[in-house]
């Protein structure tokens, strides 16, 4: 009896901590990499010189700001017209336009607000006819892929599982992609819990099941 009782104390002590380590953990590692901006500073302005010592997080404020003055002046027409001929600087170069035509075509598609990539949790077919998994809708084949396929099919990422970060790029007719009502958020808490933090179905509050963005509650394909 006291074996036990240790060990679901035991067990009610992790699921405090682990949550809380690995927070803080991701956010010291997010700090971190946002005060390697203050080095742009003049050594006289920086922390060390006027206070003897550093002080964390400071970073954070001055790697706004940056983002924030670039956004202003990306946003005008000269700053514009300036990025422009940035681009077509590094597009010209034989390595840094692979890597940077690569990252930029991404990054556009992940936070244009016209964007739909990672817009919507989806159900596919996955590692075979016989089994589902949850995706996240990256939008759907135009060129040289349609010219094999047709134009009937998505493009979707699979995260594994736990790490998200990792995973399978696939084409998938559409019939065989199932929409789910489930958010992007909840789709990858899903994903990273392995099934077990599977998100409840939304309700109305008098208990009706509730369709969420001119869906129905239960899965339908797509196409």
């Amino acid at each position: 009896m006291k074996e036990l009782t240790v060990r679901k104390y035991l067990i009610a002590g992790l699921l405090v901590w682990i949550p809380l380590v690995i927070t803080g953990w991701v956010l010291k590692l997010l700090i971190d990499l946002m005060d390697q901006s203050l080095l742009l500073l003049p050594e006289r302005f920086q922390t060390e010189a006027w206070l003897g010592f550093h002080v964390p997080g400071l970073g954070v404020f001055l790697t706004v700001a940056i983002v924030l003055m670039t956004g202003v002046v990306a946003a005008n027409f000269f700053g514009n017209k300036m990025l422009t001929w940035w681009h077509n600087v590094l597009q010209r170069i034989p390595i840094v336009r692979s890597i940077y035509g690569g990252v930029k075509q991404i990054s556009d598609t992940l936070f244009s607000p016209e964007g739909k990539a990672f817009r919507k949790a989806v159900l596919v077919r996955y590692p075979h006819a016989g089994t589902w998994t949850v995706a996240l809708l990256t939008g759907e084949p135009k060129y040289e892929v349609t010219d094999h396929l047709g134009h009937e099919n998505y493009s979707v990422f699979v995260p594994t599982t736990p790490n998200i970060t990792a995973g399978f790029f696939l084409i998938v007719p559409k019939t065989d992609v199932l929409e789910l009502n489930m958010s992007v958020d909840e789709a990858l808490k899903y994903i990273i819990s392995m099934g077990v933090a599977e998100p409840p179905r939304p309700i109305h509050r008098n208990g009706a099941e509730m369709k969420k963005s001119g869906t129905d509650p239960n899965p339908k394909p797509l196409g």
